[in-house]
């Protein structure tokens, strides 16, 4: 459901706060989905370097589109421009993820708990069927390419973050596979 509300901004001085109305606020997310339209360079790399990607649990990849459905969260989406990061929450994805596998090792990326004010993307790491660490810093978000908020009926669509590896997920994946190809800067693709 989607409705209006006001946020305050922080006050310079004695000023009275700025108050910026948000666009939608969606206190309790659940249903839908997030998509990833995956960079052919994405499969590509990896296919270089001998890793075959896979899904977990209720996610689904259906040609280059890989789908993790959201579990809970909440978000507020301020007018484009009007502050920094204008979308602000967690968007949680329990029960699916990626899984990577090479070398006889399978690494799982799982539990994606997005959080667009920090441009992050957090998650469990599985290897080999043991936990590695949670809530470790899995994906980097570019929001300059954000498009406006759209609806369908009381579903609220935001489409065109750029998703790339983060310099943890890099690390772990090159210390796992024992390479060192795996950068920050690869992009995974566009979500939705």
């Amino acid at each position: 459901m989607l409705f209006r509300s006001a946020v305050p901004l922080a006050a310079c001085g004695d000023d009275a706060p700025e108050r910026v109305e948000a666009v939608a606020t969606i206190d309790n997310l659940s249903g839908g989905m997030t998509q990833i339209d995956v960079d052919p360079s994405f499969f590509e790399t990896l296919d270089a370097l001998g890793v075959a990607p896979g899904v977990i649990e209720d996610a689904t990849l259906d040609g280059t589109v890989l789908s993790f459905p959201i579990t809970g969260g909440n978000v507020q989406i301020l007018p484009k421009g009007s502050v920094p990061n204008y979308v602000v929450g967690q968007i949680q994805h329990e029960n699916s993820g990626l899984s990577l596998e090479a070398g006889g090792i399978k690494v799982e990326l799982r539990n994606f708990n997005v959080d667009p004010t920090v441009s992050r993307v957090y998650g469990d790491v599985v290897v080999d069927g043991k936990v590695a660490a949670t809530s470790a810093y899995l994906f980097r978000l570019n929001g300059s390419t954000l498009k406006d908020l759209q609806t369908e009926g009381d579903t609220a669509i935001l489409e065109g973050t750029k998703v790339f590896i983060s310099d943890v997920a890099a690390g772990l994946l090159n210390s796992t596979y024992g390479i060192e190809d795996v950068t920050d800067q690869g992009l995974v693709g566009v979500a939705k």
